[in-house]
């Protein structure tokens, strides 16, 4: 998108809060407007439709009128010629504002003398989950384990920060390009934020290196619209690396607090959770974030007395919204925790606790829903125990250091994670195929779909999918995708859907397109209809395309349901998930508590493998990032205020840091899947910071409770530990 140019652009540059919790009490323009090279100067009044947007609950402004809630809020959009005329008019732009106190703690925000984010109160959601009697597992149990997990505010990081360009068309009608994760729902939340039919607005989800959930909620999308509307020019808007950090969407940073029974035999009897997640100023998706959290809270286990309540919460601790793993990230770690707690307890292999209470196919796991898909949560335990890193566990945590203050050790942790966006909530598919002529004669098969490149290589597992549908090369299929005018909406790039909805989109696709040509053999190939039938169906394409025919197909596919729903409750539970165990080998400096990630292993049951070098590619990024998350990784804020502005201060891994990382995959069916296959892109990022935090916990003795295991954090835990 950086390289992205118009004839005539004009930059665009937006004004940020000045307090992280203040009334606005007067705007004035007046001499921003005066400054050389400034074309306009928009404010909340040139808001045509509703001053608001969000994925769940439109509650953010597009420019604030009457109060600021974090630090990242717009209140005004500056055009300029040049970026540096839209920075200098800036600071010409005078607001006054009122500061308010600042409420920059979810627990502390739950009081009800807290100073309010929004006038409705500060508890966003309460999900409220219980089956059977709790109370009578917890007196039945041999064991019980009790700890609070504290879980940091993630950052994505991705390597290109939210820009894009908005193009007028001179008559109404405008194109937005962006990195985004679902142009069709961008399209209607420009529409309705400025008041025009969304025919009107084409949104090119441009093909980026990352977004990681950052980019599914609206970024610049309605400014970059606003701009090219009031202007007739085309506007661009470049964020840095520090604005992105500030107004951009983060990792939900929660507190999980967790009571769990067990049985003499390791049965989970009673699971109790207390969860509060910190949304930030706005919504977004904050509520469904919450209540995929209280999923993972119950692992991949059998449960049947459950009591879990999940809070989200209004602060002016930035914005939070969806991140790869959406809540079950936090949740798995604290629940893997649990498991390895209660396994030492009982005095049982931590493999073993997990195999006892796994679910198969047939239980009704602890929402209430019999899992009647494919079940992978023991095949991929059993191969995480056969791999190398945990069979030589003793042997390996043995070996001598590369120092001898150095500790080694292998932790190990397993995961489900949902495909899809979960019951009670529309998810859908659809795609295009386009038979057409290409330049040298010989067939193309157009598809197209709106679900976006952002860097995991959908578009190559799509041409894939299609040309095993099509019977022809992959050499011989364009894909086009994130581009409303290009393909029909099939939903968003987010909750590991895209291979699962969009493979099944392109399936009836590719089905219909066959039952087409059959149908039309006979006159295209000028034979009867029996020897029709003996064609191929690339016989039929080419004849097809040199008479000049040009063939369309649709392809629409919608969620299965489950029998069972949760009262009041959306997205919960899924009904296909994909399933993945890792196993991690550290070394542990217990001088100094700094770790090093020495090997790592994944083992992932998502159906069947349509692109093995796409998965290994998700694999390892997604280890790499759940490292992070384990070792270093927090946004820090302080009083509404972003400490951890850039890349200096907010560390993430490199390349160096990297471990030696094994991938293997324990293939199945999933019969509801596109020729079997299931989503990825999330489940591996998930369980490798459990993994590694039990690996410090093994090699310290330190109970990593509080995410990032940082060096300080596991000196002052662990302590030195120079005898054997």
């Amino acid at each position: 998108m950086g390289d992205l140019t118009f004839p005539g652009m004009l930059w665009g540059r937006v004004l940020r809060a000045a307090h992280p919790h203040a009334l606005i009490k007067s705007i004035d323009t007046s001499k921003a407007e005066k400054v050389p090279g400034v074309v306009r100067v928009l404010t909340h009044k040139d808001v045509k439709g509703l001053n608001g947007y969000g994925i769940a609950v439109p509650d953010q402004p597009v420019l604030c009128h009457d109060k600021v809630r974090y630090m990242g809020d717009a209140v005004a959009l500056v055009i300029a010629e040049t970026r540096e005329e839209a920075a200098a008019a800036l600071d010409k732009i005078e607001v006054v504002y009122e500061p308010l106190p600042v409420v920059d703690d979810p627990e502390r925000a739950m009081l009800p003398d807290s100073p309010l984010v929004h006038e409705g109160g500060n508890i966003h959601l309460h999900t409220h989950i219980e089956r059977g009697d709790v109370e009578a597992g917890f007196a039945a149990s041999a064991v019980i384990v009790e700890n609070t997990y504290r879980l940091p505010r993630q950052m994505h990081a991705f390597l290109e920060p939210e820009q894009g360009v908005g193009v007028s068309d001179g008559n109404g009608g405008v194109t937005v390009y962006c990195g985004a994760q679902h142009p069709y729902r961008d399209q209607m939340q420009i529409s309705r934020a400025l008041g025009i039919k969304p025919s009107r607005i084409r949104v090119v989800a441009s093909p980026v290196g990352g977004a990681f959930g950052g980019k599914d909620e609206i970024t610049l999308q309605i400014l970059l619209a606003m701009g090219a509307l009031a202007t007739g020019r085309p506007v661009k808007i470049v964020l840095s690396r520090e604005e992105s950090v500030v107004a951009g969407w983060k990792r939900h940073p929660m507190v999980i607090h967790m009571r769990t029974g067990a049985a003499a035999d390791g049965r989970i009897l009673a699971h109790q959770v207390r969860l509060v997640s910190d949304t930030g100023a706005y919504a977004s998706l904050g509520g469904p974030v919450t209540n995929l959290a209280l999923e993972g809270c119950t692992g991949v286990y059998r449960m049947e007395n459950i009591l879990m309540d999940g809070y989200c919460v209004y602060t002016n601790n930035g914005v939070a919204g969806a991140f790869r793993g959406f809540g079950q990230l936090q949740a798995n770690y604290a629940m893997e925790h649990q498991m390895d707690l209660l396994a030492e307890a009982l005095g049982m292999d931590p493999v073993a606790i997990r195999r006892v209470n796994a679910l198969r196919g047939g239980d009704v796991n602890p929402l209430g829903h019999t899992m009647v898909e494919n079940v992978g949560a023991l095949s991929v335990l059993d191969a995480a125990e056969r791999c190398d890193l945990w069979a030589r566990r003793h042997e390996l945590e043995a070996e001598p250091p590369s120092e001898p203050w150095k500790r080694r050790a292998v932790g190990l942790a397993v995961e489900m994670q949902g495909t899809g966006l979960g019951v009670g909530l529309p998810d859908y598919g659809a795609a295009k195929i386009d038979l057409v002529r290409g330049p040298d004669g010989r067939p193309r098969w157009r598809v197209g779909l709106s679900c976006p490149e952002i860097g995991q290589g959908n578009s190559t597992t799509y041409a894939q999918m299609a040309a095993e549908g099509l019977e022809c090369d992959v050499g011989d299929v364009e894909v086009y995708v994130g581009d409303t005018s290009a393909g029909p909406d099939s939903g968003s790039c987010t909750a590991s859907r895209s291979v699962y909805t969009g493979g099944n989109a392109i399936f009836h696709a590719a089905t219909a397109m066959r039952e087409l040509l059959r149908k039309k053999a006979p006159a295209v190939l000028g034979c009867t209809e029996e020897e029709a039938a003996q064609a191929e169906l690339s016989e039929i394409a080419r004849a097809a395309v040199a008479k000049g025919i040009t063939l369309s197909a649709d392809g629409a596919f919608i969620w299965p349901e489950s029998k069972y729903k949760l009262q009041g409750v959306f997205g919960l539970p899924h009904i296909i998930n994909t399933y993945i165990a890792h196993v991690a080998l550290v070394e542990v400096d217990v001088l100094t508590g700094q770790v090093e990630v020495l090997r790592s292993f994944a083992a992932i049951d998502c159906g069947k493998v349509v692109n093995p070098q796409g998965v290994q590619g998700q694999s390892e990024g997604g280890m790499v990032m759940g490292m992070g998350y384990a070792l270093m990784e927090d946004t820090l804020i302080q009083g509404g205020h972003t400490l951890t502005k850039n890349f200096s201060t907010y560390i993430i891994p490199t390349s160096l840091d990297a471990p030696l990382m094994e991938t293997v995959t324990c293939e199945s069916f999933e019969p509801t899947g596109p020729w079997g296959a299931k989503g990825v892109g999330e489940a591996v990022m998930v369980p490798i910071a459990p993994a590694i935090a039990l690996a410090i916990r093994r090699a310290t003795g330190a109970l990593m409770d509080h995410a990032p295991s940082t060096s300080e954090r596991v000196f002052t835990k662990g302590g030195v530990r120079l005898g054997g």
